[in-house]
């Protein structure tokens, strides 16, 4: 039995314990109050979970027929696309993978050291559309609590299969305010896809709004390739971030290869800052590394005020650089223009960009004779309808150079007349060319029209995703070297030693014209050419070869055709610019072997100014 006392200490306990499960009930502790919700200020029904303590990486695909985007809960952002129609070189089974070998996701955070953050999101199933849209939430180390909402492209646009659209919400929970711009989207690393791919379209670039430039309408492209970072002429020296200056208005950003880019477009312009770096990566097991580079898009310049929010809309596009789908996004303008110059054809790209909707255009009804050498014949017809259009050039050159061959025996006269005097020299041989009325660079013409047509059709063709993977004849693929063996290490690539071989053909049987030491530089183009063609594109030697083989049936029948009279003009022929640059030349020289003579001195013919009169004197 318990005393009192005992009984008095245990009714008290139990006021106690019945006080205290009363107001325990009333006032929740703040340890079991529910996940604290804030408005935002551009939507209030919107509201930012906290999100929970980090987790294991999750992985969530959003895809159609063509790609399939995987994003990652590290980072919150695409770790890598699949593209289901493009192939690797050399290795037919497996897909081509944008951004394996970057360090983090596109779409990632990057802080202000320019360093990505990777920081833990958790993937909300429940607000998700299973493989079309994918929502994450994280609160970042700076403070903020960050929503992005990742989904399929849903406007009808060309291209469509390529994009993703990011919806970004992002609430400061800090007690001061927050610059936005502290923080950039992650562009994604690029490489080359194997090693022979062109290591120069490897880099990363942006559209800068702004004035005109040259043929630039509103503003310009940046193009910043791993070399760069290497320094050297002009580039100065060695850098290990590159990024273009303060104030720029960015259309977009991104990064990209030979054939493939990936873009980040804000749906409203701001000024922002871009930058990239370079790291080398492995494509192989033998430890061969090509260089990389991976960039970012600072966020807008919005400062945001202590428990406030701000949405800001991207369009994200991972794939290929394909010039007729890049026009047609252009045109449709909903999705923003400026698509086109990823291109980067460069300074010929007046001649590229039409020469590409025609080979395409060729390639679309070739396509039903031929599947398989389909592109192959796109090009080789391309070749044809391009020399078709310039025939009217290549026979008056011709003509102009039979011409000028029957001008040999008289200017071989005139070297030994004047051997001594190169300026009369040439007015002599001005005289003869206006004396029979030839053009001295009508043969050079031609020549000179194919300079662009030539660096267009070999950007176009460098460019020219459409013809991975593509066979012709022997070739296995369009877009690398055709090679059919190795022999002591050394590619032996079939195309371009025909293309060497038909060259020369074509200089043997042009007209003989200028000196020896001229026909021979002449004879040394063939082989210039064939050490530039040798390990690019087989597609870009099919095209040569096709026009070398073209020229020489040409060439052929010009030869046909009765030799042109060289007949002397009545009116002795009205003097060229040429001309008459050159009797200049020899007054100037004739003036100064004058002075010469003289001892340099000139007679002064200004005329002395009267002297002045001194006053009369006055006495004094």
């Amino acid at each position: 039995m318990y005393d009192r006392k005992t009984w008095i200490v245990l009714a008290i306990c139990g006021v106690l314990i019945s006080v205290n499960f009363y107001y325990s009930n009333k006032y929740p502790s703040p340890a079991a109050k529910a996940p604290a919700v804030v408005e935002t200020e551009a939507k209030p029904e919107l509201r930012i979970e906290t999100p929970p303590p980090p987790t294991e990486e999750t992985l969530v695909v959003l895809e159609n027929d063509t790609i399939a985007f995987t994003l990652s809960s590290i980072g919150g952002g695409i770790k890598s696309a699949e593209l289901k129609n493009q192939k690797n070189v050399g290795n037919k089974k497996t897909n081509v993978l944008i951004n394996r070998h970057a360090s983090g996701p596109i779409g990632g955070f990057v802080n202000a050291g320019k360093k990505l953050e990777n920081s833990s999101f958790a993937y909300k199933e429940d607000q998700s559309v299973a493989g079309k849209s994918a929502v994450f939430i994280a609160k970042l180390p700076s403070g903020l609590n960050v929503t992005k909402t990742y989904s399929l492209e849903t406007e009808s646009i060309p291209g469509a299969e390529y994009f993703l659209k990011l919806k970004l919400t992002l609430e400061n929970a800090n007690t001061a305010d927050f610059l936005l711009s502290q923080y950039g989207l992650f562009l994604g690393s690029a490489a080359p896809l194997y090693q022979k791919e062109n290591p120069d379209h490897t880099g990363f670039f942006w559209y800068e709004n702004g004035e005109s430039f040259l043929w630039y309408e509103n503003g310009v492209m940046h193009f910043k390739d791993a070399k760069k970072f290497e320094g050297g002429f002009p580039s100065g020296g060695k850098k290990s971030v590159i990024s273009n200056e303060e104030g720029e208005e960015i259309e977009y950003a991104g990064v990209s290869d030979q054939f493939f880019a990936t873009v980040i477009r804000p749906e409203k312009t701001d000024v922002g800052r871009v930058w990239g770096k370079t790291n080398q990566v492995s494509l192989d097991d033998d430890g061969n590394t090509v260089s990389a580079v991976r960039a970012a898009l600072t966020l807008p310049e919005i400062s945001l005020a202590p428990g406030k929010s701000q949405n800001l809309d991207y369009r994200i596009f991972v794939g290929p650089k394909a010039n007729t789908m890049l026009r047609k996004l252009d045109n449709t303008k909903i999705a923003g223009e400026k698509w086109g110059d990823i291109m980067q054809y460069g300074f010929f790209w007046f001649v590229s960009r039409p020469l590409n909707w025609l080979l395409n255009t060729l390639h679309t009804g070739l396509d039903h004779l031929s599947t398989e050498q389909s592109w192959g014949l796109a090009v080789i017809c391309l070749t044809l309808i391009v020399r078709i259009i310039i025939w009217p050039l290549h026979a008056k050159s011709t003509h102009s150079m039979k011409r000028m061959s029957k001008l040999q025996p008289m200017m071989a006269a005139l070297k030994e007349k004047y051997p001594d005097d190169p300026t009369k020299l040439n007015t002599e041989m001005m005289g003869l060319y206006r004396k029979y009325g030839i053009n001295p660079l009508g043969g050079c013409l031609p020549m000179f029209i194919q300079i662009p047509v030539f660096f267009g059709f070999f950007k176009m063709l460098d460019y020219a995703v459409e013809l991975r993977n593509q066979p012709f004849l022997w070739v296995d693929d369009l877009s690398q070297p055709d090679t059919v063996a190795v022999i002591s290490g050394i590619p032996i690539n079939l195309l371009p030693i025909v293309m060497a071989a038909t060259s020369v053909m074509q200089m043997a049987m042009m007209p003989k014209t200028g000196d020896k030491m001229q026909r021979n530089i002449m004879m040394l183009m063939p082989l210039m050419f064939f050490f530039f063609c040798y390990n690019y594109a087989a597609a870009l030697a099919l095209y040569w070869t096709t026009q070398n083989i073209f020229s020489i049936g040409q060439t052929w029948l010009m030869n046909k055709i009765p030799e042109p009279e060289l007949v002397a003009r009545k009116d002795g022929g009205k003097k060229t610019w040429v001309q008459r640059m050159a009797e200049k030349q020899e007054e100037m020289q004739k003036a100064q072997k004058q002075r010469a003579k003289t001892g340099g001195k000139m007679r002064n013919v200004t005329p002395e100014a009267p002297k002045k009169k001194s006053p009369p004197r006055t006495g004094g």
